[in-house]
């Protein structure tokens, strides 16, 4: 198993707070070199402090390679990551983080975008607005947060050059303020593709709100932060199979398929470790999954050719794995 955080150091320049719980940070090289280039909706791999790595959408300029910008939501259930940035990372500090990934890339086919952002969901959505806004592309943004304290990068949309393309809504806020969202998909539109990324809970309601329209899946494009806790009491023991080779790994009940893999010599690249960023997507050539991921589409699911990992397990007895 290997993780996705690389050696590219940088040394974090600027901190400061966004909003009420949002903190963000500068980071810039640590040999004063250009960073990667990245494209909108590109996220990298931090190594917190304390052994944890976490995703982190850069919500600056893609133009920019002097420095990246993440934004990071405190999470009263952290684990140690958000905790990690917030308390233990100070201005002078130097992080090991990973190359830029882009598993929420635009479609620059798309005659027009709609981004809908729910609280520190905007991290990657504030990025491809300002990429669309450059090239003079045709979107409108959506921005729905708690309150406006809670609202990251206010200031910041409102002196935009494309400010009067994003709405916001407040959950405290007037009715008359408040997404209607069944109103705003209501009408699919070929050439027209969405992007969404927040909470959860906010980014079920979208997505099913689309489908129900009449939305395809080609024209819906999402990024999850993190996966739902489950039960794993009914965990059952299973098989896969390298196809390659005949190789048969056992998977104990307790432990994920990347694991129990890594344990036989067979690594697979990893990265979230929670089903979200489809790093370890791997094809599946016989057997039945148990999808547990947040990154397949219901179709895809529904297909059963391919899995997560690094959380899914398997129905049948065995699975037979194009390794």
């Amino acid at each position: 198993m290997t993780s996705g955080v690389g050696g590219l150091k940088v040394r974090v320049a600027a901190k400061h707070d966004d909003a009420v719980g949002i903190c963000s940070f500068e980071l810039v090289p640590a040999d004063g070199g250009a960073l990667p280039a990245f494209s909108a909706g590109s996220h990298i791999d931090v190594a917190v402090p304390g052994g944890l790595t976490r995703q982190y959408s850069l919500c600056n300029a893609p133009n920019e390679s002097h420095r990246y910008q993440i934004s990071v939501l405190r999470d009263p259930k952290s684990r140690g990551g958000s905790a990690g940035m917030h308390d233990r990372v100070q201005v002078g500090d130097e992080l090991t983080i990973s190359h830029p990934k882009n598993h929420f890339p635009l479609a620059h086919e798309a005659r027009h975008s709609l981004l809908l952002a729910g609280g520190i969901g905007v991290t990657p959505i504030l990025c491809m607005a300002e990429r669309l806004a450059a090239i003079g592309a045709s979107f409108d943004m959506h921005y729905c947060t708690r309150s406006r304290a809670r609202t990251a990068f206010a200031q910041r949309i409102v002196h935009a050059q494309f400010a009067q393309r994003v709405q916001f809504h407040f959950d405290d806020g007037m009715d008359s303020q408040k997404l209607d969202l069944a109103a705003l998909l209501a009408q699919p539109e070929s050439g027209t593709h969405m992007y969404v990324c927040g909470p959860k809970g906010f980014m079920d309601v979208v997505l099913s709100t689309a489908r129900e329209a009449g939305w395809a899946d080609a024209q819906l494009h999402y990024e999850f932060f993190a996966a739902d806790a489950r039960e794993t009491a009914g965990d059952e023991r299973f098989e896969v199979e390298i196809a390659s080779s005949g190789q048969v790994v056992v998977v104990g009940k307790d432990e994920s398929v990347v694991a129990a893999l890594m344990k036989a010599g067979i690594q697979i690249e990893t990265s979230c470790e929670q089903g979200v960023c489809g790093t370890c997507l791997t094809r599946v050539l016989a057997g039945e999954p148990e999808h547990f991921d947040a990154y397949l589409t219901p179709d895809e699911r529904a297909a059963n050719d391919q899995f997560l990992p690094c959380c899914s397990r398997s129905k049948s007895a065995r699975l037979v794995l194009d390794l």
